[in-house]
């Protein structure tokens, strides 16, 4: 498995995987839910504006030369803390019929070594309170629960 910076030719394949992760994320809140007036094209003009953010890189995750899913991740600073560098996981997706093989710890250690190469000092991410499946996921990848969110 590797981490492919992506470029516009891949915008398309972005924005698909995005949709498809939002589309999933509908169901653990009505804040989640999407405008089908707004939402054709939006996907794909956010992933070209992350081509010009010097803080957000875009990766496909690609095993043996077909790509598998996506991760967003955005650099970020807390100047005042000890611990005060950090990357954080935006967007983590793996197709369907590629989940529950290995394939997205294998992305978060990956993501783990850019942060260490970036000088980052710790990883953040954040998921769906009532996403179990992702909260054991992240719990499984030693990420310690540190806030909650409220909307």
């Amino acid at each position: 498995m590797e981490l492919v910076e992506a470029s516009a030719d891949d915008l398309d394949a972005l924005a698909d995987r995005w949709h498809s992760l939002a589309k999933a994320m509908e169901e653990y809140s009505e804040l989640n839910a999407l405008d089908a007036d707004v939402t054709e094209g939006t996907a794909e003009e956010g992933f070209r504006a992350h081509l010009d953010d010097e803080e957000v890189t875009d990766y496909l995750v690609v095993r043996e030369g077909e790509t598998i899913g996506f991760v967003t991740l955005r650099e970020g600073r807390h100047p005042s803390r000890q611990y005060s560098t950090y990357l954080r996981i935006v967007n983590l997706a793996i197709d369907d019929g590629c989940r529950n093989r290995g394939h997205g710890t294998a992305v978060v250690e990956r993501v783990r070594e850019l942060a260490r190469e970036r000088g980052c000092d710790h990883l953040k991410v954040s998921c769906e309170w009532e996403n179990e499946g992702a909260r054991r996921f992240y719990r499984n990848a030693d990420f310690q629960p540190k806030q909650v969110d409220y909307a």
